[in-house]
C-alpha cells in the first residue's frame, strides 16, 4: 500500500500580503486617489491652457465650466484647476518631505532607546513624552511665527512637530526583538551595536514603520494646510491647498467654488492616505492568516 503525502503549497508573504490588500477596497481606492493626485499634480499644469499665475481680469470670479475654466477663476481671473495642480505640487511635497525626515529622526531616537534601554532609552523616550505633551499644532505655531515662512522651513518644523510618534513605535519593536535568535547570533559573530540595529532589528519591524510612514504623510498635508491657512506657511503668489482656503474664505458666499476645491482636494488626500495606511497595516501584520 502506498502512503500519499498531501503537500499544500503556502503563498509567498509577499503574495499574501498583497491579497490581503487586494481585499481593503478603500486602501485599492485610496491609492487609485493619491496616484490620480501625484499624477495631476506633476503633469496637469503642463497640460493646462492657463498658467497657475496667469490673471486675465476680464474673467474675475468666473464659475466652474465657464469655457476653458474647468474649475472657474479666483478673485484675480486665475485658474483655479491650474492653482490646484501646482499647489499639490507643494502640499503633496512638503507632506512626502517632511514624512521621510520624521521617519530618519524618529527610526534614529526609537532604535537608539529600544536597543540600549537603561538610561540611554529612559532619557530618549522622557524626551520624546516631554515633546508630545504640547498640542502638535501650537507647537508648530510657535515654531512658525518665529522663522521665515516658505517651503523649506514649512518642511522642517513639521517634520520635527512628527517623529515622536515614529520614535515610539520603533522602540517598542526594537525592545521586543533584541532578545531574538538572530539579533543574539548576529552580535555573537561579532557585528557592531550599529548593523545589528540598522541591518537586523529595524528591517523586521518594517511592517509598522511603513504603516507609521503613511499615516504621517496625511498628518504632514494637514498640518501644512494649518499652518498656510493662517499665514503661517506657503506665502502667495505661490499656491498651496493651505493658502488657497486661506484666500478664499471672504468669498464663502459669493464665490463658494473657490474653497470647496482645494478642501476638497485636502480632504481626498488625507482620508486616502489614512486608507491606504489602514490597508497596508492588514496587509502586513503577520498576524493575519487570511489565504
Amino acid at each position: 500500500m502506498t502512503i500519499a503525502t498531501l503537500s499544500t503549497e503556502q503563498p509567498a508573504p509577499g503574495q499574501a500580503a498583497w491579497r490581503r490588500f487586494r481585499r481593503h477596497r478603500l486602501a485599492l481606492a485610496g491609492a487609485v486617489i493619491i496616484l490620480v493626485l501625484v499624477l495631476g499634480s506633476a503633469f496637469a499644469p503642463y497640460l493646462l491652457p492657463f498658467d497657475d499665475t496667469y490673471i486675465d481680469i476680464m474673467k474675475r470670479f468666473a464659475p466652474p465650466f465657464s469655457g476653458a475654466h474647468i474649475l472657474g477663476t479666483d478673485e484675480l481671473g486665475r485658474d483655479v484647476l491650474a492653482r490646484l495642480m501646482m499647489g499639490g505640487r507643494v502640499s503633496l511635497s512638503i507632506g512626502i518631505v517632511a514624512m521621510v525626515m520624521a521617519m530618519a529622526v524618529g527610526i534614529v531616537v526609537g532604535a537608539f532607546a529600544g536597543f540600549y534601554g537603561g538610561v540611554v532609552g529612559a532619557v530618549l523616550m522622557r524626551l520624546v513624552d516631554a515633546v508630545l505633551c504640547f498640542p502638535t499644532i501650537f507647537l508648530l505655531l510657535a515654531l512658525a511665527a518665529l522663522t521665515e515662512p516658505g517651503p523649506v522651513t514649512t518642511t522642517v518644523l513639521i517634520a520635527a512637530t512628527a517623529w515622536m510618534s515614529v520614535a515610539r513605535i520603533v522602540e517598542a519593536q526594537v525592545r521586543s526583538l533584541r532578545e531574538r535568535e538572530f539579533a543574539v547570533a548576529a552580535l555573537a559573530f561579532g557585528s557592531s551595536n550599529l548593523r545589528i540595529m540598522f541591518r537586523e532589528l529595524v528591517p523586521n519591524a518594517i511592517a509598522p514603520i511603513v504603516v507609521a510612514a503613511t499615516l504621517n504623510v496625511a498628518q504632514a498635508i494637514l498640518l501644512e494646510s494649518y499652518v498656510s491657512y493662517l499665514g503661517y506657511g506657503i506665502q502667495p503668489p505661490a499656491a498651496s491647498w493651505g493658502n488657497m482656503l486661506n484666500n478664499a474664505q471672504i468669498y464663502l458666499t459669493s464665490a463658494p467654488w473657490l474653497a470647496i476645491a482645494p478642501g476638497l482636494a485636502i480632504t481626498l488626500a488625507v482620508t486616502s492616505f489614512n486608507f491606504l495606511g489602514d490597508g497596508l497595516r492588514d496587509a502586513l501584520d503577520p498576524r493575519m492568516n487570511i489565504p
